[in-house]
């Protein structure tokens, strides 16, 4: 299983709250481990676990143990992440909440089996929203965040109060009179599911905040982004992150590759076999997509292309073309 990741724009939110709360960059940092220049790109990936420790170290260093309801209940989601832009874009609060899970793995990737994180339940007593996120009490923080911004996202709507109850699966905190401000609603600590209940009548409620072109355009980025996401998650796209920056210098065999990535030769080989591939096959089938890239753009000389794609002689780069394409380099372009 991969291992859980976050957008960077999440951790840098978090960060720069905790700094706002008086904590000191530097110290986060090295607490945390987290490079702040892997921050610069909202759109990247950092580890979970790093921001996990981040979160644990700016309640400390902001004197804040309440940091993660004030995380959500301060900071609006557009501010953090794409998936937060596209649900302000969307024409209905329903709309919204089909987008933000069919793009939830790029704020918070991990692995929930089938199914999405947020799942709507229609119970005697009303709408729910569930959580099921897997072991949430072994990082209850996230749970605070979640629920307080969705909480705040409504009054931003001007509902007043949009949740009618919480429930949360963690024990009540010591600072349990944060939760009564934010949420006004009755809470139940120690419950058997992670959930939150709404008037069923928010989810028609209008939104369309941009407008609806930026929405097309922002989904054509979020799917770019989850299919970048999803490949990082395969050995193949691993291997194909590896050997796009070095195919044109001719030493990009498996040995270099199995090396890079802190494994066997023989290790590398089972995991791309478990994935229908073999190291040969996806070598070519990388060099003629970025063939075809290279040449469709005119941005480079066939000469140039051969040299990018690792080929050290054109005739060598013209046969190997010939058999993918059945036609020659010059055509193709043409």
């Amino acid at each position: 299983m991969a291992e859980p990741t976050v957008a960077a724009g999440f951790v840098r939110g978090l960060l720069e709250l905790a700094v706002a709360g008086g904590a000191d960059r530097g110290a986060l940092a090295e607490r945390s481990g987290i490079d702040l220049a892997d921050l610069d790109d909202q759109d990247a990936r950092v580890p979970f676990a790093r921001y996990v420790a981040l979160m644990r170290a700016g309640q400390v260093l902001a004197r804040d143990p309440a940091l993660a309801l004030h995380f959500g209940e301060t900071v609006d989601m557009r501010e953090l992440s794409i998936v937060g832009l596209i649900g302000q874009s969307c024409t209905t609060v329903m709309e919204a909440f089909a987008q933000v899970n069919r793009y939830a793995r790029l704020t918070l990737d991990v692995d929930l089996g089938t199914g999405d994180r947020l799942e709507l339940a229609t119970m005697s007593d009303g709408l729910w929203i569930v959580d099921r996120r897997p072991d949430p009490n072994a990082f209850p923080e996230l749970t605070e965040s979640s629920f307080a911004r969705m909480a705040a996202s409504g009054r931003r709507l001007g509902v007043g109060s949009p949740l009618k109850e919480v429930h949360v699966t963690h024990p009540a905190p010591a600072y349990r009179s944060e939760y009564d401000r934010i949420f006004e609603c009755p809470i139940s600590f120690d419950a058997p599911w992670n959930a939150v209940r709404v008037d069923p009548s928010i989810m028609a409620l209008p939104l369309a905040l941009q407008p609806r072109y930026v929405f097309g355009l922002l989904n054509e980025r979020a799917d770019v982004l989850l299919k970048e996401l999803e490949d990082a998650r395969t050995t193949r796209g691993r291997v194909e992150s590896l050997l796009i920056p070095i195919l044109h210098g001719g030493d990009s065999g498996i040995d270099r590759i199995a090396a890079e990535m802190g494994v066997s030769r023989q290790t590398l080989y089972r995991r791309l076999k478990a994935e229908n591939v073999t190291f040969e096959k996806l070598l070519d089938e990388l060099r003629h997509r970025l063939a075809l890239d290279y040449l469709a753009g005119n941005r480079v000389s066939i000469n140039e292309t051969a040299y990018l794609v690792g080929f050290s002689e054109r005739a060598a780069f013209a046969r190997a073309f010939k058999r993918w394409t059945g036609r020659s380099p010059g055509s193709a372009r043409r």
